[in-house]
């Protein structure tokens, strides 16, 4: 399973990666869930604009067997959706790179010192 050492991740098998500018974040789902899931055929997210409270549902995975909720990381506003998502098996194919789902405002960046390093999520899921 790739678990990339950048990144950090939830218990829900999102990851979010901050960029450069220090409160801008990209966030996706892991490696594992993509493969749990299956093939996925369909996501649906909120539009960009939409502020979210950490927690909160920002969209949908779904695959042949079944629909999985995606929860916000953190807090923050929907700067972007991506557009490469027409095609949901992208999500398969690069889940950490191409199949990135939103681009986030952080409202507080120093809430992804509360999420889980790689060493955490490799060890919750059994790596």
């Amino acid at each position: 399973m790739n678990v990339p050492g950048d990144l950090r991740y939830t218990k829900d098998h999102e990851w979010v990666k901050l960029l450069a500018d220090g409160k801008t974040a990209l966030v996706g789902i892991t490696d594992f869930a993509q493969s749990e899931l299956g093939d996925i055929v369909f996501v649906e997210l909120k539009a960009e604009g939409t502020v979210l409270k950490e927690q909160e549902i920002f969209g949908t995975v779904e695959a042949v067997k079944t629909v999985a909720d995606l929860f916000a990381p953190v807090a923050g506003a929907v700067l972007e959706v991506n557009p490469a998502l027409d095609s949901a098996e992208t999500v398969n194919q690069d889940p950490y790179g191409e199949g990135w789902m939103v681009k986030l405002r952080v409202d507080d960046p120093s809430a992804l010192d509360a999420l889980m390093d790689a060493a955490a999520y490799t060890e919750m899921i059994g790596g």
